[in-house]
């Protein structure tokens, strides 16, 4: 099973689901492809045993061959070069490494030079592995392909993905079987997870939803999910026990179980999740 929990906002308990899931599902591998801010290890308190960089290329000019005619700056798209009369400036934070550069020089001047935009980080033994940005980077999505690639010979898979429906989240849903959308009852809740149904749908994941912090307007996203046939999996009631336990660093695992069984359950069901 390669299973991703995601959300289509932030705050509303994602890394909770993913994180207990994986704490609750024997030998299920915890994979944190939010590498902008991972938070997964509060909880699962890994060892970290082995960590390797990441690197991108990106632009570099030979003043010998160029001519300063600015096509490399003209074909960048987010203005990481700048032509100016004495030499080409290279600005390697706004570089989102796609080569256009190199390609549009007529005088071959634009090689590339490797450059480290994080690392992956792994604790061998529990099954957890997380990426980290480097602060004033771009762009994650090669650390979230490095993470994807490290753990494709896993058997049961958690991807706890990034919030919202970003590039990096369907870079984190590439070849996952099964969809958790985590939401919260609220407005914000519900419009936000309409974006992360139309993604999955868009992708063809089968998905379902847990309902997060359950409270008095929890029929805002009964309802939805009624209209639009989607099936609710399990709905955790709002609990100050479980912030208190969570602000402390601990994982409210009876939920993490309870998630787990009737995830094993449901798939079994002919249509797997969402019927649409």
């Amino acid at each position: 099973m390669r299973l991703a929990v995601l959300s289509g906002k932030g705050g509303t308990g994602k890394t909770t689901v993913a994180a207990s899931l994986a704490k609750a599902w024997p030998g299920m591998m915890y994979v944190d492809c939010d590498v902008e801010e991972p938070n997964g290890y509060i909880f699962l308190k890994p060892d970290i045993d082995l960590h390797w960089s990441v690197d991108c290329l990106i632009p570099e000019v030979d003043s010998k061959l160029c001519t300063l005619c600015g096509a490399c700056a003209d074909v960048c798209q987010f203005n990481a070069l700048a032509c100016t009369k004495e030499k080409v400036l290279v600005f390697s934070e706004l570089c989102h490494h796609c080569g256009a550069c190199r390609l549009a020089c007529p005088q071959g001047a634009v090689h590339e030079i490797p450059k480290q935009i994080g690392v992956v980080e792994k604790d061998t033994k529990a099954g957890f592995i997380q990426g980290r940005l480097t602060v004033g980077e771009p762009i994650g999505i090669p650390i979230i392909d490095e993470l994807k690639a490290k753990t494709k010979s896993e058997n049961d898979v958690v991807y706890d993905c990034p919030p919202g429906a970003s590039c990096s989240v369907v870079h984190s849903l590439e070849e996952v079987e099964y969809g958790l959308i985590v939401a919260e009852p609220t407005p914000f809740g519900l419009h936000d997870m309409k974006i992360a149904v139309a993604l999955l749908r868009k992708l063809k994941v089968p998905f379902s939803v847990v309902i997060n912090k359950k409270n008095q307007y929890v029929n805002v996203i009964r309802d939805y999910c009624a209209l639009e046939e989607i099936h609710i999996l399990v709905e955790i009631p709002f609990s100050t026990k479980i912030a208190k336990e969570y602000s402390q660093g601990n994982l409210p695992l009876d939920w993490g179980k309870k998630i787990a069984n009737k995830l094993k359950n449901h798939l079994g069901q002919p249509f797997g999740g969402d019927k649409k």
